[in-house]
């Protein structure tokens, strides 16, 4: 935690997990366990008829505390969107309100309430997705709001707190807490994992939520002890591959690449996707190997199409990233093709 006299930023939906962080830091600042300035901050998504009312809930919970709130709005019912493709518009637009919060408020951190059910709800969707290691070492407890953001992003009940703890707590503080029936719309991927997954997963192991989250953090474990080999084959891959003319982004040596495993080439590959692209979203370990396999003899002067109209193509014994539309709109399946 900062220092005292500092601000943090922590958002507050109005639901019983949010609902439970607030109170308790409410509770430790009041105890004087902890000493900063706390700003609440909510995020009308404009899905709802309710989403308003929901704002002025939160509102009127921090100002009983007098904290500040600092409330948002954006409108993402009028645009047109798949069931999982408005989970990710609605996560962006909530992250860009809360790293802006953060910035007019001169805040290091933004506390969020993601609970171990949390969790284990992401790590089961990337291992139907196919991540590898490090999309299945789950949710970290700490990170940079955005790539090279000083403002981290923190999960204080990330790693021992279930959602039945926080309902718990917030009944035990006689605050009631806010239900959103998005929570149930099975049309979401998330959801069905928790309403019909998680529940036949519980019927052979009761603790399988508690498990998830440390099968998560062995692979963290494994995963990490990679990433340094890896960082150090992209950084060898791009000394002599030159950059894309068009992007500037660098080109990487095939001939390096395939001097180290496979395991650490993909770690590599999947690194170098993230810096160029700005992120990882729904990149996925089949995008990966589609890429990999670019490199196998005979290869040159074909491409791996990625999600959202990015390609990667050999050309000359170096792979170069840039735009181009997909051939199927909609389709995050790669697929290697002559240019």
């Amino acid at each position: 935690m900062p220092e005292s006299d500092a601000a943090i930023v922590v958002a507050v939906s109005g639901g019983a997990d949010s609902t439970a962080l607030f109170l308790a830091l409410q509770e430790l600042l009041e105890t004087e366990k902890l000493r900063f300035n706390l700003i609440v901050a909510h995020l009308d998504h404009g899905l709802r008829a309710s989403s308003s009312q929901d704002a002025k809930s939160v509102a009127q919970l921090a100002k009983h505390f007098r904290f500040d709130v600092a409330l948002g709005r954006v409108n993402l019912k009028s645009r047109k969107h798949a069931p999982e493709n408005l989970e990710q518009a609605a996560r962006k637009a909530r992250y860009e309100f809360l790293l802006n919060t953060a910035r007019q408020n001169r805040a290091d951190y933004v506390l969020t309430a993601h609970t171990l059910d949390d969790q284990a709800e992401t790590i089961l969707m990337r291992l139907l997705r196919g991540s590898a290691a490090e999309g299945l070492s789950g949710t970290p407890v700490v990170r940079p709001i955005t790539q090279n953001s000083k403002v981290q992003l923190v999960r204080p009940l990330l790693s021992w707190a279930r959602r039945s703890d926080t309902e718990d707590y917030c009944r035990e503080r006689q605050f009631d807490f806010l239900s959103d029936e998005m929570n149930d719309d099975e049309s979401f991927l998330r959801v069905r994992v928790r309403k019909q997954l998680l529940p036949l997963m519980q019927s052979f192991n009761k603790r399988i939520v508690e498990t998830l989250s440390r099968t998560a953090d062995l692979l963290n474990e494994d995963a990490s002890a990679l990433a340094d080999d890896a960082e150090r084959l992209l950084e060898a891959a791009t000394e002599n591959g030159g950059k894309n003319n068009e992007t500037g982004a660098p080109r990487l040596s095939v001939s390096v690449l395939l001097q180290r495993p496979a395991a650490v080439r993909r770690r590599a590959l999947r690194e170098w996707i993230a810096r160029e692209r700005g992120d990882l979203n729904r990149i996925e370990m089949v995008h990966l190997l589609a890429v990999d396999k670019l490199m196998e003899p005979g290869r040159g002067g074909r491409i791996a199409e990625l999600p959202d109209g990015m390609v990667v193509t050999r050309k000359r014994g170096t792979l170069e990233l840039s735009g181009k539309k997909v051939l199927k709109r909609g389709s995050s399946r790669p697929k290697i093709r002559g240019a």
